[in-house]
């Protein structure tokens, strides 16, 4: 019935009203603009990267006697990983005497005692390992790092998220690279130990490939600026000192620390070739969290220090360098320019806001110019990122479609992240859930509840793919247009199978809680780390 409605509307003295069609394609027009000029800005990504490469690059000199680092290991409430974490860091390959661990637990539940016992274990085989307890989540990760700076020994500071393995040999491969005095962070590339478990995890490990293979790649080796992940990577501590400290006044520490350190004269390298593999989320809203968290925070960063970025002297930071820093901290604004895009749909078809009569040259160049910078960049960018791993280009591009309608899907949970971001509305760091999903004795048992889980994003996101179902309909309907009808598709299903995916995972929750099997807080640990 709603339809046929908005067909026999369209033949009211409303439709191809000036005055309302204008207005509405000015709106529709500048939301694609913005998305093809970000668009493009990928296609520069893929152009730097192309022309760099991933290669190897040895680091010029080398520590004649290898220097102190002290290790951090920051954890809230993570039972199921916490011991995996320790574990892996008291077997990394470096001088005992050179080398001391910090685990810094803020834990409320029985991750802090697992943590304890561990520490412990590792303590009495000669590790220098410390367990330092907050009572407290002053500036919560942040506040963490900051407070253990002051007992630290190291003149090196690594730091490991709980969900991250570091590889024996990482900080053999990475410390070399601090020999050069200007080297303030070396930051090394996130592998994954479930990029297979379901399909959600695939496209993570795609998304996170573009950023860590391409974009990171593409930035570093042009001398451009690039941010400290929050892990993996190691930090000079006079680097960290000298940029102010940690601070907790954004959501993404280490971003905001980065580029203060960038600004205070410190230069960065990326290591493409070293890896250090995490756990990507398994589950919708764990996902959605960390989505929510790291657009927030990144926006929160730009509006913190683009101003004295972007004013700072030419002759301290190039033009060049600005551009790309606007770009790295805005990028999180495509969700909102995707939001109001599909928000825009009913509108533009019900005054046919179209700039030109379909079919005609113009509008045919206006759709291949609007697909080659908006959607095709996309493509192209994340296969890339495939292919220099040596994965298959067509497997690749066959998982195109879902990633884009998984990125569509999210838009809606990013952009409140973003107008939480620009009005300066406060929240607290919600840590994104760790399963030790490897550990096939509790996969998929259940989901970890989510504080932060809004119940009614679900809705809203269901309801914005019945909208964008409808708009389809009615493009072919009304117009003919069955170039835009697979578009509208693709934002129907990413915003259906986001929104139904997470309201069946919040049931799923409702269910368990009532029987009272959620996945049980435990250490067993996996056959390579030894046990008590």
């Amino acid at each position: 019935m709603m339809p046929q409605l908005l067909i026999l509307a369209t033949n009211t003295a409303w439709y191809n009203q000036p005055t309302i069609r204008w207005p509405i394609m000015v709106a529709y027009l500048s939301m694609l603009a913005l998305i093809t000029v970000y668009g493009t800005h990928r296609y520069w990504l893929v152009w730097r990267f192309c022309r760099h490469g991933i290669h190897p690059q040895p680091p010029p000199n080398h520590f004649d006697t290898l220097p102190t680092i002290t290790v951090q290991l920051p954890m809230f409430n993570e039972a199921n990983v916490a011991a995996r974490i320790i574990d892996a860091t008291c077997q990394l390959h470096y001088p005992k005497n050179l080398l001391q661990i910090q685990v810094l637990d803020d834990s409320t539940d029985s991750c802090a005692e697992i943590a304890r016992q561990r520490c412990e274990y590792w303590a009495n085989r000669g590790i220098n390992i410390k367990f330092q307890h907050r009572k407290n989540r002053k500036g919560f990760k942040a506040g963490a790092l900051s407070e253990a700076l002051k007992s630290a020994t190291g003149r090196f500071i690594a730091v490991f998220d709980a969900d991250f393995v570091p590889p024996s040999q990482f900080l053999e491969q990475a410390i070399h690279y601090l020999a050069d005095p200007s080297i303030g962070m070396v930051q090394t590339r996130w592998d994954h130990l479930n990029r297979t478990d379901s399909i959600l995890t695939r496209m993570q490990a795609i998304f996170l490939d573009g950023h860590f293979v391409v974009e990171h790649t593409a930035r570093n080796r042009s001398s451009c600026w690039i941010n400290f992940n929050g892990t993996a990577g190691l930090w000079r501590r006079e680097a960290i000192e000298t940029a102010g400290g940690w601070q907790h006044d954004t959501l993404t520490e280490d971003v905001d620390l980065s580029y203060r350190s960038q600004l205070a004269g410190w230069k960065f390298v990326y290591l493409p070739n070293v890896t250090c593999p995490a756990e990507l989320p398994p589950e919708i809203n764990a996902f959605k969290a960390q989505q929510h968290r790291w657009t927030k925070g990144s926006i929160q960063t730009a509006r913190k220090l683009l101003p004295t970025l972007l004013t700072t002297s030419p002759r301290t930071v190039p033009h060049r360098v600005k551009v790309e820093a606007f770009f790295h901290l805005t990028c999180p604004m495509v969700y909102l320019f995707m939001t109001l895009l599909a928000m825009l749909f009913l509108p533009t078809v019900y005054v046919n806001a179209q700039p030109f009569e379909q079919g005609t040259p113009m509008a045919i160049v206006l759709t291949i110019f609007s697909f080659a910078l908006g959607t095709l960049s996309v493509g192209v960018f994340y296969t890339m990122s495939q292919r220099a791993q040596d994965r298959s280009a067509l497997a690749t591009i066959m998982q195109i479609p879902m990633l884009m309608a998984l990125g569509i899907g999210i838009s809606v949970n990013n952009t409140c992240a973003i107008i939480e971001a620009l009005i300066g509305f406060e929240s607290p760091f919600i840590r994104t859930p760790k399963y030790n999903s490897n550990r096939q004795s509790v996969r998929r048992q259940s989901i970890i509840p989510m504080t932060s889980a809004k119940l009614w994003m679900p809705f809203l996101e269901i309801a914005l793919g019945i909208y964008t179902l409808i708009c389809s309909w009615l493009v072919l309907s009304i117009h003919n247009a069955a170039v835009g009808f697979p578009f509208l598709l693709l934002f129907a299903g990413g915003f259906l199978y986001v929104g139904i995916t997470s309201l069946r995972h919040q049931l799923q929750l409702m269910r368990s809680a009532t029987r009272d099997d959620r996945i049980p807080i435990t250490s067993v640990q996996p056959p390579r780390y030894p046990a008590d």
